[in-house]
């Protein structure tokens, strides 16, 4: 079996609009040596910034230690144990060094790791040269936190073969298995994916569509353990050949961002590079023209034009083409960015609104040619918040889904979540919807602000947050009387709905306005963090972009003073998914601000239902009834065992039949992906005319609206809605809405 560690940080955030200004420093900062002053700069800025400043000292020094090792071999491919030995000596002296600005450890470690990663690069290719025997009995221990460094170069080049050796096998046994299929005519062309996003409609795939339609020719065995390997150092290569272009800058970077998350989990240290992409992950939006890159053997790569954008609507590029040159409009000659860092290149490529650039391009059929493109604002659609109506019998009933929160923090009155969800429930008033399912299931977070507008579309008016720095405590209210929405509401959310998510939710629950289903509780991060620019400290800056610190200042609690730190939002209605037994939550990260309780605000309970503790009590009635359920949670604790499984056979037979077992223990857990809740889903009649103009749009909601209806999820929530039954003497039937 493939063991798999998904190593990823979702958007877990809560931050304010405006990017911070700090006043509580007249230090100033002007050491001419770059990562010095910045060292110096984020650690002062952090101790006189964040909510709970941590006293750097031995313990600290530490961590910092341990962290930034891990950080960088987390699967000791790469240090050897003297190397640990001498890096040891400044286990408790990165606190002291710190507050001298000195980068002893940093400077060691980092030269070392250069040189461990010069001795690998000679390591794979000699062991991938050779075949390798899958008959020998030989087991793999895939526990590396449990493993020792490797005491010689020849250990660590046996690790090395051990581990190429597994990756090796397991594209190995896919070619096997699909030559086999091959042999009894079965083609794994007609497979689909049930995940929306991907959509293949590239010409690269086109072109892998045809490859599958060419006569079949069987290979040896040994042909398919060589094309495996072939396989194997291709990945290796493109992983080098990216790191290649890592500089030293970019190791300082993580280094400072190993001190700055001992302060906690969503304090970060954004490099100029890392604040682009962080803007665009909040906003949605970019300037540039609109094709997602890649480098590849030295080239700037299109592996995907961005549907609405200027590439897309000018047909001149395809996936695929690889970007020669790029030349401004007031440039004489273009500039090669063959070769170049990719950060570097897409700097070129981007720029403002209605500018152009004349783009040098081979083209996927070897041609090469000019292609001239007026920049405009890019949105990626798969950022907003998209609706659908249901229909169930002669009922109608909205769903909107929101991914996050996001907002652009230039200007917030541009397009925002809060905005986009008014419009959506506003249209789906016009189809008559009779109850509305809010989806925030695997919503990171984004801005408070839009948390707080949102909640004000379905309550009069009143508190919806409580923010506490230190020593201060403020309450963000709804202050718009306008109710855009006072029908049944239903709050679907899992263990990856975060920070605004939960400022939402746990204000519908607390006002006992929506009824909250989903997981036991959601993630549990109660903080606020704000973005604040490194550069309003220095007067005189000729050292470039210095970045951006993303900073945790506050934390909120409910409106009836309790917070979600750690302990997340509660669901009314528990109903296990496969994240129930993975730790996911923020309990599970390291350095986590502590749960704690204040005094509740001022507020009104909605009175617009006359059943509303009767419901949930009717659902979890049905819920306790609910074979599908059981077989979720039975999957969930599956998964569990699986991923706790530590070693792995690297004897193809014996490999073979693990993986023969597991599907046929799965096999009961077809019944999840083959449910059907017997709803319909439809697009509103706007985006239905989008998608006559955009196949994308239309293959990405149909996938979504298949999806939807083997969700057994959205299916309870439409029981939810037609049990909700409305207080008629205190709900107006339908609300004013302000233009």
């Amino acid at each position: 079996m493939r063991i798999m560690k998904k190593n990823f940080k979702v958007l877990f955030l809560a931050v304010f609009v405006a990017v911070a200004s700090c006043s509580f420093t007249t230090k100033e900062f002007n050491d001419p040596d770059k990562d010095k002053l910045l060292l110096d700069l984020i650690t002062y800025v952090l101790q006189k910034g964040h909510y709970d400043p941590k006293d750097i000292n031995d313990a600290f020094s530490a961590d910092v230690y341990e962290n930034f090792i891990k950080g960088l071999d987390p699967l000791k491919r790469y240090f050897l144990a003297s190397d640990i030995a001498e890096f040891s000596k400044y286990k408790t002296e990165i606190d002291d060094q710190i507050k001298n600005k000195d980068l002893s450890f940093f400077d060691l470690v980092y030269g070392r790791f250069q040189e461990r990663m010069e001795d690998v690069k000679k390591i794979y290719p000699e062991v991938l040269s050779k075949p390798f025997d899958f008959n020998e009995k030989e087991i793999i221990n895939v526990d590396y936190d449990k493993l020792a460094y490797a005491e010689s170069k020849k250990e660590l080049k046996a690790r090395w073969k051990q581990q190429l050796k597994f990756t090796t096998l397991s594209g190995y046994y896919d070619l096997v298995e699909d030559q086999k299929n091959k042999e009894k005519g079965i083609t794994s062309s007609e497979e689909t994916t049930d995940k929306e996003d991907d959509i293949d409609l590239s010409e690269a795939g086109k072109k892998a569509k045809t490859n599958a339609d060419e006569p079949f020719e069987p290979k040896s065995l040994a042909e398919l353990e060589q094309k495996a390997r072939e396989t194997t150092k291709t990945s290796l290569d493109e992983y080098f050949d990216f790191t290649k272009d890592l500089e030293r800058k970019d190791y300082f970077a993580i280094y400072l961002n190993t001190i700055v998350e001992e302060y906690d989990p969503h304090s970060n240290y954004f490099a100029p590079p890392d604040k682009d992409r962080f803007d665009l992950q909040m906003s949605g939006k970019l300037e540039g023209i609109g094709a997602r890159l890649q480098k590849k053997n030295d080239y700037i790569t299109v592996i995907e034009i961005i549907s609405g954008g200027p590439a897309w609507r000018s047909e001149k590029i395809e996936v695929g083409d690889a970007i020669l040159k790029v030349k401004q409009e007031d440039e004489k000659d273009p500039v090669s960015i063959v070769g170049m860092r990719i950060d570097d290149a897409v700097k070129l490529i981007k720029g403002p609104k209605g500018t152009k650039v004349t783009l040098t391009i081979k083209n996927v059929d070897g041609t090469i040619s000019d292609k001239t493109i007026t920049r405009d604002v890019v949105e990626l659609e798969e950022t907003y918040a998209k609706s659908s109506l249901i229909e169930k019998g002669d009922r109608k009933f909205g769903l909107i889904n929101l991914p996050q929160f996001y907002f652009d923090m230039e200007n917030y009155k541009e397009r925002n979540a809060a905005t986009d969800v008014k419009k959506e429930i506003i249209r789906l008033k016009e189809e008559g919807m009779e109850g509305l399912v809010l989806d925030l299931r695997d919503n990171g977070g984004g801005s408070l602000r839009t948390a707080v507008d949102i909640a004000g579309l379905f309550i009069k008016k009143g508190p919806v947050v409580q923010v506490a720095s230190t020593g201060n405590k403020e309450v963000l209210e709804d202050k718009d009387s306008e109710i855009v929405w006072d029908g049944p509401l239903v709050i679907l959310v899992n263990e990856l709905s975060a920070s605004a998510s939960e400022i939402l939710a746990a204000a519908m629950q607390d006002y006992k306005r929506a009824i909250i289903l989903g997981s036991k509780q959601t993630y549990g991060k109660g903080t606020v963090q704000n973005v604040i620019d490194l550069n309003q400290w220095l007067r005189k800056n000729d050292m470039g972009d210095l970045g951006a610190l993303k900073i945790t200042s506050q934390k909120f609690y409910r409106v009836n003073g309790g917070s979600t730190q750690l302990e997340g939002v509660k669901s009314d209605v528990v109903m296990p998914d496969r994240y129930s037994y993975i730790d996911v939550g923020e309990r599970d990260y390291p350095n986590p601000l502590p749960y704690d309780k204040i005094d509740a605000a001022k507020y009104t309970v909605w009175d617009g239902y006359i059943d509303y503790d009767e419901t949930i009590e009717k659902s979890k009635a049905r819920m306790a009834q609910n074979d599908q359920l059981k077989l979720i949670d039975d999957n969930a604790r599956w998964i569990k065992e699986r991923r706790d499984e530590k070693e792995v056979n690297l004897n193809f037979d014996k490999y073979s039949a693990e993986i023969e077992q597991r599907k046929k223990e799965t096999e009961r857990f077809d019944a999840i992906n083959e449910y059907d809740n017997h709803l319909t889903f439809e697009s509103l009649p706007y985006e239905t005319a989008l998608m006559k103009q955009d196949t994308t749009l239309s293959e990405k909601r149909k996938r979504w609206h298949k999806n939807l209806s083997k969700d057994m999820y959205v299916e309870e929530a439409v029981h939810v809605l037609e049990d909700l039954k409305l207080n008629n003497i205190k709900a107006k039937k339908v609300a004013d809405i302000k233009n």
